[in-house]
């Protein structure tokens, strides 16, 4: 029998085996297009001076890409043109040179699929707000790739209610001018996740419903389809037009009319479209169910041919 000393000495093993751990692969850094250069994103750096970041005075454009092929690239482009003339800024590029960096953007990051942003700020100036102080507008494109919601989230549709912050009235910023900036946004943000609502509605100043924090707005309502005209203060979607496409291939009329919550509240089915969103099922507005309370059959329609024109339309990258 052992004594108390030769326990005591006896070596004490481990209850699991250690193991030598691998540490994880970094992630792979993004090549940003930055003024002209491409440089890793741990380089991609504005001037503190910069106008876009101390005013959000600039411009922006969100864009899909699919299967190797950027969806809807001159109607983006129409648009971030449109609003840079909208507010006086000089875009330091032609189109054609714009469509290249950002082909060449996505090519470098070894992307099919997947999201970019482009943005132009007004340029470093002084701490001032006179925007003539700034000489030289900066260009940025990242390509990346995004989700905006989760899987299940798309699947069983999303749930709204109706936030107390107006959409911006169109005669203080026009909401065809894709600004940077988007606190009106954020804030109406900010009250959907304090309600634990997936998406936000935004009113007009006449109680009308403009559009959601980043999509437009559309309710189906005895085979008939309803979104807010522009005028209601709803951002001129890229996304919006193809639904108005989709739709007349499927034999179906959009009508742009004011919609109130009343109308949301007993229609039959709502979606809503936007780049990042592309086109998703909504099924709950303010805690009441919109009609059978799960994605109607032809938002369902609209979603699937959504998805084929994305696959198989677009400006190629690769060619």
């Amino acid at each position: 029998m052992d004594g108390p000393e030769e326990k005591a000495k006896a070596p004490v093993k481990p209850a699991v085996e250690t193991q030598k751990k691998t540490a994880p692969a970094p992630a792979r850094e993004l090549t940003i297009f930055l003024d002209g250069k491409f440089v890793p994103e741990s380089e991609a750096k504005v001037s503190v001076f910069d106008h876009g970041l101390l005013y959000g005075d600039g411009i922006f454009e969100g864009i899909r890409f699919y299967n190797g092929r950027v969806f809807r690239l001159e109607e983006h482009h129409d648009r971030l043109w449109d609003s840079a003339r909208s507010i006086c800024l000089e875009i330091p590029m032609s189109r054609a040179e714009m469509t290249e960096a950002l082909l060449e953007t996505i090519r470098r990051n070894d992307l099919r699929e997947g999201y970019i942003r482009q943005i132009v700020t007004r340029g470093v100036g002084n701490l001032g707000l006179n925007p003539t102080q700034c000489k030289t507008p900066s260009v940025i494109i990242i390509a990346t790739t995004i989700a905006l919601y989760p899987k299940e989230v798309c699947e069983r549709g999303l749930t709204v209610v109706t936030c107390a912050t107006r959409r911006t009235n169109a005669a203080a910023l026009n909401p065809a001018v894709k600004s940077l900036n988007y606190l009106n946004n954020v804030m109406a943000r900010i009250e959907a996740n304090l309600a634990g609502a997936d998406e936000a509605l935004m009113l007009n100043d006449a109680g009308n419903v403009a559009e959601c924090t980043a999509d437009n707005v559309f309710i189906i309502k005895r085979g008939q389809i309803f979104t807010p005209p522009i005028a209601a203060g709803a951002l001129r979607g890229i996304t919006r037009s193809v639904a108005f496409d989709i739709a007349a291939e499927l034999g179906l009329k959009i009508t742009e009319t004011d919609i109130t919550r009343h109308d949301v509240f007993v229609a039959d089915e709502c979606f809503l479209t936007g780049t990042a969103a592309e086109v998703i099922p909504v099924v709950k507005a303010d805690g009441r169910p919109i009609g059978s309370g799960k994605p109607g059959s032809i938002t369902m329609r609209m979603i699937e041919r959504f998805r084929e024109m994305t696959r198989a339309t677009g400006t190629p990258i690769f060619e």
